[in-house]
């Protein structure tokens, strides 16, 4: 608990520093106002969220027009979004970036507070199934939230909602750098609306050009006593996708950064959800259906294998609340079956030595297929003890059982079944098998009013996340059996909000403690055993300098831990103590907003990513960056807007993310300076 005294103490001293938090105007010398605009649509409510969460509302998200989730992102505390190639991305959220086995399902993405993806099948890349570009808002909770949204809530959730809009219908056509075209489309009205958004780009390195697509519709009826909300989900992405540039500070050099290693490399990918929120009271009940696929070239894998993955799955979330003058009660359950499908086939041999030829031979690595059911039953409870205190707690059970079927032969042998050379195959196909899990989480909490214009809020909790399939079914160097278990992540977290003239602060200060995470050790095993201890001060600040003149930051101070020693795959090995690979200390950014008419709008963005250590032994880092981008519009009357976008207004030559792989420094270089113009026609 040192650290976590520390962390409470430092958090005291930082009060008066400038952040970021959602922006409010406000003039108010009396009581104190609510804070936190809540996004809630038609879904249930998080109660734990309404002072926790940071929710981008429809004008920030407009205003930025991001190309990529990583810049709309960055204006949230304890958050980063690493930029890869095209759409694709990893996530942090008060962690590192992680990577590898156990990199993904930490973070859980929902669309109106229903999971986009089954809790047993995630993607590393899911932001592209979200239309982010378009949500009406985007919420994230940071921390463990698994006690309300079931697995894969570990670090924190983002939650987009798409339902109800405060734009009037309206088209607009952006045209940019590098064959930047897009194109956006709102329509509707009080019934129901659609959003359309379409883009593609040649891609500013060689052979990166990508297209995509997505759509989302809601529409409100009345059925008898019920009030019911329809909501469509469409995406594809058509990508050509670039590898890494490697060498010492290659993302530096002219030649490598606009380069392609790999440009053969492409992903593919499409997802459907259907659901249909109905509300009759205090009860909601909300079906809904998804189906995704993609396949993409696994040019990172020496033989370059084809994967082929797709889910289709089905389910209800159930919530029932009753509000009896102190308490506030709530019920609830989601359940869901899902069939999911795996397959990775090598088309052609493997280039290299004489170890890789003989042991990533080509034909099927792997062929298998997983039936998964999953219930979560949860319950909260909220108690106003008095004008001024209120405690709140909530805990959740949750069960995941799969079947898994394997389509191939068993063993690690080629595929006609022969043995390889070198002691066999890289890829092990278990034998036919079930498996269960049983998971909990539980959070407690307070809020207090102090004085008039400020609220302590605190909360002890826990978050977890089940095993993937692709953990315990897609094993390498003759491992039969994964014998992992849930990773878990102990939290607590304390904070303040402040409003002064003109805005609001808000300061928190957390400790999280993260264990069994899936590791690959040094024989290429997956197992539980990993071990993170993090803790940090998150601050954000929004406030009006002048009715023209507004200034908004975030600012993340954290530091991240291994609390283990352990010898992992690719020679790399982990010393307790070390700092977390790719897990900067400190991420920031700054926003002054100018408005000199009331139809003339320009926003100047300044980004920091910190230092931070390339791999797990600490031994290579890199610097960090600072980038500056630009964002204005110019509304010349009630039918018509200009929009105007600098990214990396300096031209700064830096990385978007930077690790390491078999003794060598790789990049994933950023963009140089790029400008997109558009025009909006108002309906």
């Amino acid at each position: 608990m040192t650290r976590w005294s520390i962390v409470l103490c430092s958090a005291a001293s930082f009060l008066v520093s400038p952040v970021f938090a959602q922006e409010r105007d406000s003039e108010t010398e009396g009581e104190l106002e609510e804070l936190v605009v809540q996004a809630q649509a038609t879904v249930a409510v998080d109660r734990f969220a309404e002072l926790t969460a940071t929710v981008l509302d429809d004008e920030s998200i407009s205003d930025v027009q991001a190309i990529h989730p990583n810049e709309l992102m960055s204006q949230v505390p304890g958050v980063w979004i690493s930029r890869n190639s095209g759409q694709e991305h990893l996530t942090a959220i008060r962690s590192g970036m992680l990577t590898g086995a156990g990199a993904c399902g930490a973070y859980l993405l929902l669309e109106n507070s229903i999971p986009i993806r089954p809790t047993s099948f995630c993607n590393v890349n899911g932001l592209f199934e979200l239309n982010t570009e378009q949500a009406h808002a985007i919420e994230v909770i940071r921390g463990p939230a698994s006690s309300r949204y079931g697995g894969n809530a570990l670090h924190g959730v983002i939650n987009a909602i798409t339902i109800g809009s405060s734009e009037a219908n309206s088209a607009s056509w952006q045209l940019g750098s590098f064959g930047h075209n897009r194109l956006d489309g709102r329509f509707g009205n009080d019934r129901g609306r659609l959003s359309i958004h379409g883009v593609s780009t040649d891609g500013w390195r060689d052979d990166t050009g990508f297209d995509q697509q997505k759509l989302n519709g809601h529409y409100h009826t009345s059925v008898g006593p019920w009030e019911v909300t329809h909501t469509l989900s469409l995406t594809s992405l058509n990508q050509e996708t670039g590898g890494y540039v490697r060498g010492l500070d290659a993302y530096k050099d002219d030649a490598l950064r606009t380069s392609n290693p790999n440009p053969e490399a492409f992903r593919d990918a499409r997802s459907l959800r259907y659901a249909s929120h109905w509300r009759n009271g205090d009860m909601l009940v909300a079906p809904f259906v998804r189906q995704s696929s993609m396949d993409f070239l696994m040019h990172f894998l020496p033989g370059q294998p084809l994967e082929h993955n797709a889910q289709r799955s089905g389910g209800v979330l159930l919530n029932w609340e009753r509000n009896l003058e102190k308490w506030v009660l709530s019920f609830g359950a989601r359940g869901e079956i899902v069939s999911m499908e795996l397959s990775e086939i090598q088309s052609s041999p493997t280039v290299g030595s004489a170890f890789l030829m003989a042991t990533r031979p080509e034909g099927t690595h792997y062929d298998f297929a997983t039936n998964a059911s999953h219930l979560g039953l949860f319950h909260d409870g909220h108690y106003q003890v008095n004008d001024r205190v209120a405690w709140k707690y909530r805990a959740r059970v949750e069960t995941a059982n799969y079947d898994y079927d394997n389509r191939h032969l068993v063993g690690n042998t080629k595929d006609d079944g022969t043995a390889c050379g070198f002691g066999g195959c890289l890829y092990t196909r278990p034998a036919d098998r079930d498996d269960r899990f049983m998971d909990y989480a539980m959070q407690i909490g307070f809020e207090r009013i102090l004085g008039s214009r400020s609220i302590v809020h605190g909360s002890l909790g826990t978050g977890f996340r089940p095993p993937q399939i692709a953990e315990l079914y897609r094993l390498q160097n003759g491992q039969e059996f994964a014998d992992i278990d849930s990773e878990r992540l102990d939290a607590l977290e304390m904070g303040v909000k402040h409003q002064i003239d003109g805005g609001v602060v808000h300061v928190t200060a957390y400790h999280e403690y993260s264990r069994n995470l899936i590791i690959r050790d040094s024989e290429g095993f997956n197992q539980s055993g990993g071990k993170v201890d993090s803790s940090g001060i998150e601050l954000s600040l929004a406030f009006a300098m002048s009715p023209r003149h507004k200034f908004r930051a975030t600012q993340s101070w954290a530091t991240h831990l291994y609390d283990f020693t352990h010898d992992l795959a690719r020679r790399e090995v982990i010393v307790k103590g070390n700092d977390v690979d790719t897990a900067p200390r400190h991420l920031g950014s700054v926003q002054w907003q100018w408005q000199p008419t009331e139809g003339l709008k320009s926003t100047l963005e300044i980004t920091r990513i910190g230092s931070y250590f390339m791999d797990a032994a600490n031994t290579f880092q890199y610097p960090g960056h600072i980038a500056v981008h630009w964002h204005g519009k110019w509304r010349l009357d009630n039918l018509w807007e200009i929009q105007a976008h600098i990214r990396n207004l300096l031209d700064e030559k830096y990385a978007d993310r930077a690790d390491w792989s078999f003794g060598t420094p790789r990049y994933f270089p950023a963009m140089p300076r790029n400008t997109q113009l558009g025009i909006k026609r108002y309906f």
